[in-house]
């Protein structure tokens, strides 16, 4: 029974709390018990305080027997990536480079101050690519591994967040987006992901190093959990100076709603690239079938720009990131660096003026682009990642070559770059399972600030597919691979 309590949406936990059919003494218990029995193997925590969470439940508790029920989020324990403050927590950033004394956390986030507001309950920190960069070979708290198989990848940067949802540890996490590392992990993992309009979340309290794409948002199971937690972390906060005053606060989907009416624009260059499997390919051409039962008139549309977005995202934000680390740490901890990580910033340390100029105009016109699509279409889609995910030792990108660098860079940015760029909302979601059993992803993506409308259509498809009722059966998966590396 607490498996399947565990995988249920934090929505639907909500609900049996407010009736008060299980307490969130039990929800933030079981929740450890399967950190302590899982997470030695997949690693997607790196700091957890089990006598302050189960304080905070035991509060939670009172409050609601005694009628001071704060809403939906009341009672359910949640996980943030290792790159938000929280009081209490250190700060590791999932790095080396830090000596101790600089991962005290100075202030709490301002969405761990909003979800706490609302009644949710901070169980820990998450693991993550070294200072969420993505490209970490070797892991200071461990390799993050795939709850669908654990010697697959767990995707990049938010890995722990990801994990975490997929396999029940908590009810919901919160991760951090700068080129799809909310997204890809949600994919990978066989969750939901979304990627907010930059600056409708506050990221006070967080550390951002791409300062203009960064943005924080929720991973979890079912769509209607996003919807609900985007309605707590929302809106404008003065402490961060690239907040929205975007007063549209509704996000919820209506149930069972129909689609017609609504344009949806398959984007050619990302679905149809040669990058895509054939697995990825049936299971998207399945989803686009669906989505046209459910009303939705789905058409191709084409945006050429969006094959420069990986290139221009990797060229500008790197060196941003770059500067940031080489007033830093880069000159003086150089060898305390991952060997991914410090080749990617040295090597964006050398990027020209002239070069990182002309990527920010190009940025420009490729978001331009992309935003005029939606004079056309309601909302874009497309496979979030061309590739069902691959064993951990594969996603190392070694570039021994020109072509290398074209299929392995591309690969797995192609459908996460381009809304990040545009600084759009977009969701993932399952959309099916390749031949090994690992989870496949589909993508909607709107207009800025149109959360709702990407919530209602993705919330639509889910309930019509279903594939959001099949779990990782982790007593298989994870035992299975700790019997096998024990032998």
């Amino acid at each position: 029974m607490a498996e399947e309590l565990l995988q249920l949406g934090s929505a639907e936990q909500a609900e049996l709390i407010r009736q008060r059919k299980i307490s969130p003494v039990d929800l933030v218990e079981s929740s450890f018990r399967c950190i302590e029995r899982w997470d030695p193997v997949l690693h997607a925590w790196i700091t957890t305080d089990r006598e302050r969470a189960l304080a905070k439940a035991r509060q939670a508790e009172k409050e609601i027997a005694g009628g001071l029920y704060r809403g939906p989020l009341h009672g359910l324990p949640f996980g943030v990536k290792d790159q938000m403050h929280a009081l209490g927590f250190p700060t590791t950033l999932g790095t080396r480079v830090l000596n101790e004394d600089e991962t005290v956390a100075p202030c709490n986030a301002a969405v761990i101050e909003k979800l706490t507001e609302a009644g949710a309950i901070l169980i820990g920190k998450q693991n993550l690519h070294e200072f969420g960069k993505g490209g970490t070979i070797n892991f200071a708290y461990g390799e993050p591994r795939n709850p669908w198989n654990p010697d697959y990848s767990a995707s990049s940067s938010s890995t722990g967040s990801g994990i975490a949802a997929a396999a029940g540890m908590c009810s919901f996490s919160i991760g951090e987006d700068t080129g799809g590392s909310i997204r890809g992990p949600a994919a990978f993992n066989g969750v939901v992901g979304l990627r907010p309009t930059f600056g409708r979340v506050s990221r006070f309290g967080a550390v951002m190093e791409g300062y203009t794409t960064d943005v924080l948002g929720p991973i979890c199971r079912r769509v209607a959990d996003a919807a609900q937690i985007m309605t707590a972390i929302s809106g404008y906060d003065a402490r961060d100076n690239l907040s929205s005053r975007h007063s549209d606060l509704d996000f919820m989907p209506e149930p069972g709603k129909s689609l017609k009416g609504l344009k949806l624009g398959i984007v050619r260059e990302i679905a149809y690239n040669d990058s895509t499997s054939d697995e990825v390919s049936a299971a998207f051409e399945a989803s686009i079938e669906l989505l046209r039962q459910l009303g939705a008139d789905v058409t191709v549309i084409s945006l050429p720009l969006t094959l420069f977005a990986v290139p221009l995202i990797l060229l500008s934000l790197d060196a941003d990131v770059a500067a940031w680390f080489v007033s830093k740490y880069l000159r003086d901890r150089y060898d305390r660096f991952d060997t991914g990580t410090r080749t990617r910033l040295a090597a964006a340390s050398l990027i020209p003026a002239t070069v990182y100029n002309r990527a920010m105009r190009g940025r420009f016109l490729a978001r331009r682009q992309l935003l005029d699509a939606f004079n056309q279409v309601d909302i874009l889609v497309c496979p979030t990642v061309p590739t069902a995910p691959k064993p951990i030792d594969q996603m190392q990108e070694r570039l021994d070559t020109g072509d290398d660098a074209v299929r392995r860079l591309m690969e797995r940015r192609i459908g996460l770059y381009p809304f990040s760029l545009a600084n759009v909302p977009a969701i993932s979601l399952p959309m099916g399972f390749s031949r090994q059993g690992l989870p496949l992803a589909l993508q909607f993506a709107g207009r800025p600030f149109d959360e709702k409308t990407v919530l209602q259509v993705a919330d639509s498809y889910e309930r019509a597919a279903g594939w959001h009722a099949v779990k990782p059966d982790l007593a298989k998966t994870v035992a299975g691979f700790m019997a096998q590396e024990n032998q």
